[in-house]
């Protein structure tokens, strides 16, 4: 496939790439088994959000999006950290975060990832250092401020990598934090999961000229342009980025093309609207990157349709289990809000901004930030 975007990439009747280079067969297992797992999940809670109407925080689904999330699941360690857009789930459930306080905390309960707080584009499981947000290109230049920790710490054993949408390179802050991790060289991978629409608006209605990828490179951030729904590719193009950030190459842009299923927001379709067209909705849907993978997992005889029945049936009982987690924990009490309180001192930033005033201006520019931190 030469140059794609998502103009031509429907051209195309039926991907047909897929190759197991450097990926063996308990791996491909383990890529296929996390994107099926994530799929069920979300199809679980699209079916119980509006019947019932207990889930009272909007929801935004990834169907459609899950080899990025499948493959850093099985590239990231414990150390390293995983920044989300609000797009979230994937990502959660990347960092082994556990799926029935993803479930609570979609239901407002005290038992959920964040207390029931954070609702689900703003989830965070900080003990797996996992958090996201939901202002648009917000949680790239936060990743952005974690990379620079690691080196003021010298903390040579982790990575930070920031998920995001096409759409947050429409803000000036993503193009800002990109420039930096440039010019200090930090340990950052960015990965774009285009998916050409910011809500009903297309990524050609809002962006004149080049591709993400190549725009980076003009701030020497090296890049790469792929297909999104090949989880194998995308497996191998983060797995080489991860290793070279912890060597300490400088940061690396990877921009998928992918699709989601549901509208922008909630469990409903939006194709009445009539912003995309049937034909690449057609597209995408016969390109699915579980059933893509699927078929050529059976066709290689490293999947059986018993497997197949098995695996929903353990996941299905994860799902079931985590439902009645969440429904049966209780509310936050109302004193927990205290929590939240922003006004609490904060030593650490305090002794910064004092030390800082003692400092000389370093006239090199070299120091990131004063040592000792």
């Amino acid at each position: 496939m030469k140059q794609i975007d998502h103009k031509n990439i429907i051209k195309i009747k039926k991907y047909k790439k897929i190759s197991l280079k450097n990926i063996n067969k308990d791996l491909a297992i383990k890529l296929y088994t996390f994107m099926l797992r994530l799929r069920l999940c979300e199809e679980a809670i699209e079916k119980e959000y509006h019947p019932a109407d207990e889930m009272r925080c909007s929801v935004h689904f990834c169907s459609g999006e899950e080899a990025v999330p499948a493959s850093l699941n099985n590239i990231l360690k414990s150390r390293d950290y995983l920044y989300s857009h609000h797009r979230s789930h994937g990502y959660y459930l990347a960092k082994n975060a556990p799926m029935k306080k993803l479930f609570a905390e979609l239901y407002g309960k005290k038992s959920g990832a964040n207390s029931g707080m954070a609702g689900s584009q703003d989830i965070s499981y900080p003990k797996n250092n996992f958090f996201s947000g939901a202002i648009l290109s917000g949680a790239t230049s936060i990743a952005l401020g974690t990379a620079v920790s690691l080196e003021m710490k010298n903390n040579i054993d982790s990575v930070v990598v920031a998920g995001f949408g096409e759409a947050a390179t429409d803000q000036g802050i993503f193009w800002e934090t990109l420039n930096y991790a440039s010019l200090k060289k930090l340990p950052i991978i960015f990965v774009c999961e285009n998916n050409k629409y910011s809500t009903f608006s297309p990524q050609s209605k809002r962006q004149s000229g080049k591709n993400i990828s190549e725009r980076a490179r003009t701030f020497g951030v090296k890049s790469k342009l792929v297909f999104g729904n090949d989880v194998c590719l995308i497996y191998r193009e983060l797995h080489k980025a991860v290793l070279n950030a912890r060597k300490r190459k400088g940061p690396f842009l990877l921009e998928t093309l992918t699709y989601r299923y549901s509208g922008h927001v909630g469990p409903l379709s939006d194709e009445f609207v009539g912003y995309r067209s049937k034909k690449e909705i057609s597209f995408w849907k016969k390109n699915c990157p579980i059933a893509l993978f699927e078929e050529f997992l059976i066709k290689k005889k490293y999947l059986k349709k018993s497997d197949i029945k098995n695996t929903k049936i353990k996941i299905n009982h994860e799902i079931k289990k985590s439902f009645d987690y969440a429904k049966k924990s209780d509310f936050p009490a109302i004193d927990l809000l205290e929590d939240l309180n922003l006004s609490k001192k904060t030593p650490i930033a305090d002794k910064i901004l004092k030390d800082l005033e003692k400092t000389n201006f370093d006239a090199s520019q070299e120091v990131i930030l004063p040592k000792g931190y």
